[in-house]
């Protein structure tokens, strides 16, 4: 028995739900992906030199000094690294335990507003149709 039949669900609606979700895991992705791209390179080139000297000779006080003394690169990257493992953590508790309950109801509340606000929706057109 599949979970839609367990909840009483429109087969359709269980679909749209399965749909917003899968837009939700790519929007997520997506934001993740959109950090790297644009703050990270910044922030390593702040490092650069710093990066360069860590090649020559690693020890974990030097990292710490060259993180210390750029706190905005050492701010960006850790925006980057964290955004990505919590995507990660969040996609893998769905995968191995399933949508909670209130994340499963959020969805339907949010396919039902865009049901009921027709094509006039943005994410009609990927939910709906």
């Amino acid at each position: 028995m599949d979970k839609s039949e367990e909840l009483g669900l429109d087969p359709n609606f269980a679909q749209q739900i399965q749909k917003l979700h899968r837009l939700t895991v790519y929007g997520r992705w997506l934001f993740a992906g959109f950090l790297w791209l644009t703050i990270a390179p910044f922030c390593l080139w702040d490092l650069r030199t710093e990066i360069y000297l860590l090649q020559q000779y690693f020890t974990w006080v030097g990292l710490r000094y060259a993180l210390i003394f750029h706190p905005l690169s050492t701010l960006g990257l850790s925006l980057c690294i964290s955004v990505t493992a919590s995507v990660l953590v969040w996609q893998s508790r769905n995968i191995i335990w399933g949508l909670p309950l209130s994340e499963q109801e959020h969805l339907q509340k949010q396919v039902y507003r865009i049901r009921q606000q027709g094509s006039s929706h943005p994410l009609w057109k990927w939910v709906c149709q």
